[in-house]
């Protein structure tokens, strides 16, 4: 028996196929909410700390973390190489310049002073 519904027609498998296609292009974007940002640089002064990829702090985030965890580290018969970290410059963002606290001079406490009497 042959199909009567619209949904066995090539325009609604284009159109289906379509959908997904975009979803997926939507949801897959690098520069989306949940991905990287376009310029990436860490909070400074005036602003509240957001989230940071895993990939923007080190150039070998995977054997950093691998580190981190220990993995491969109990392994007699072929043990893991030295680890040497390859980490990225850190940029930050601030949305002022803070004005320099001002500081009092050292504390300078003389020896041998005399002791206030009542």
């Amino acid at each position: 028996m042959s199909s009567t519904r619209n949904i066995n027609t090539p325009g609604n498998y284009r159109l289906e196929e379509n959908q997904y296609q975009q979803s997926e292009r939507y949801n897959l974007y690098k520069n989306s909410s949940y991905g990287e940002a376009y310029n990436q640089k860490l909070a400074g002064v005036g602003l509240l700390p957001g989230q940071v990829p895993w990939s923007q702090l080190s150039n070998n985030p995977v054997n950093t973390e691998s580190f981190l965890f220990g993995i491969n580290s109990t392994n007699l018969v072929n043990p893991s190489p030295q680890f040497v970290s390859e980490p990225k410059p850190i940029f930050y963002e601030n949305l002022y310049q803070p004005k320099p606290i001002p500081m009092p001079l050292p504390l300078f406490i003389e020896k041998n002073r005399p002791f206030p009497c009542p």
